[in-house]
C-alpha cells in the first residue's frame, strides 16, 4: 500500500488510523503524521507504532494520500506550504466548511481533492462519514477513501453541496445525542435513580433506539407508535416534548451547524 501521511494528530486522525490498522487497510510502516505538538506525535507512534515527520514539507514529500487532519482556519496556510509537494497525490480533507475549490485554489487547480466530513463516534468504530470526490479524482482514489472511511463506521457518498447539511446533521449531531442522553438521564435521577443507573439506561435506550431504526428500515414515527400505547405513559412523555418545540428546537439546531458550516468556507 503507498503511505497513508496525517496532517494533525488530533482525536479523528487517532481514530482513522486505528481503523486503517484494525481493518489490515494500512500497516503502521505505511503511515506517518505531522502535528505542530510534538507530545501528539509521540503518543500516535508509540500507541501504533507509526512513522512520525519533522516537517509538513517532510511528510508531504514522503506520502501519496495525505490526509488534511486540521482545523478549517488552518487549512488554507497547509495547503500554501505543500502545495509544491503534492503534485499527482490524492488530498483528503476533514476540515469542517472547507471546499474542494478552496483546496484546489491553494495547491493545485487540477488537484485530487476529496472532501469528508467524519464525526466523533469514529472513535469507538461507529462513526458515520460522508465524502464527496472532485471532478479530477481518479476512481482508485473514491474506492480507497470509502475504503478508508468505512474502516470507522458508515460512509456514504455524497454532491458536495450536500456536505455542509451533513456537518450540521451528523458532524455535529453526537453532541445533540450526548445532551439528550445526559438530560435522559437527569429525569431518571429526578424520578428517583441514581446516577450510574440512569445513565447506562438512557445510554443504551437511545442506542437501542438507533439501531432498531437502522435494522427495521422502518420510518421512525412507525417505531415511535409502536411504544405509545393510548393513554400510557409514553404519549404522556410526547405530549410535553412537543409542547415544548422538541422537534423545532432540534431542526434549527441542525439548520444553525449548517449555516456555520456553509460560512467558514467563505
Amino acid at each position: 500500500m503507498s503511505p497513508l501521511g496525517f496532517i494533525g494528530a488530533g482525536n479523528m486522525a487517532e481514530a482513522i488510523m486505528a481503523g486503517v490498522i484494525q481493518k489490515n487497510i494500512y500497516a503502521p510502516s505505511d503511515i506517518m503524521a505531522f502535528d505542530i505538538n510534538p507530545k501528539r506525535m509521540e503518543a500516535m507512534a508509540e500507541r501504533f507504532g507509526i512513522r512520525t515527520e519533522e516537517s509538513l514539507e517532510g511528510l508531504a514529500l514522503a506520502a501519496d494520500t495525505i490526509i488534511l487532519a486540521v482545523k478549517p482556519g488552518t487549512v488554507e496556510a497547509v495547503a500554501r506550504t505543500i502545495k509544491d509537494h503534492v503534485k499527482g497525490k490524492l488530498l483528503i480533507s476533514i476540515a469542517a466548511g472547507v471546499s474542494i475549490a478552496s483546496i484546489q485554489e491553494h495547491t493545485n487547480p487540477e488537484a485530487r481533492v476529496i472532501r469528508v466530513m467524519p464525526n466523533t463516534p469514529a472513535l469507538v468504530m461507529e462513526g458515520v462519514s460522508c465524502l464527496a470526490c472532485s471532478p479530477t479524482c481518479l476512481d482508485k482514489d473514491r474506492e480507497l477513501a470509502l475504503k478508508i472511511f468505512q474502516g470507522i463506521g458508515m460512509c456514504l457518498e455524497l454532491d458536495e453541496r450536500l456536505i455542509n447539511a451533513v456537518t450540521g446533521l451528523s458532524g455535529s449531531g453526537p453532541a445533540y445525542g450526548f445532551l439528550f442522553i445526559e438530560a435522559l438521564a437527569d429525569g431518571g435521577v429526578r424520578s428517583g435513580l441514581p446516577r450510574d443507573v440512569a445513565l447506562k439506561l438512557a445510554a443504551a435506550t437511545v442506542k437501542g433506539a438507533a439501531a432498531l431504526v437502522l435494522s427495521t428500515g422502518r420510518h421512525p414515527g412507525d417505531l415511535k407508535d409502536m411504544v405509545a400505547s393510548p393513554g400510557g405513559t409514553t404519549i404522556e412523555g410526547l405530549a410535553v416534548l412537543e409542547s415544548r418545540g422538541f422537534r423545532s428546537a432540534v431542526m434549527d439546531a441542525v439548520f444553525a451547524a449548517y449555516q456555520k458550516a456553509a460560512g467558514l468556507g467563505k
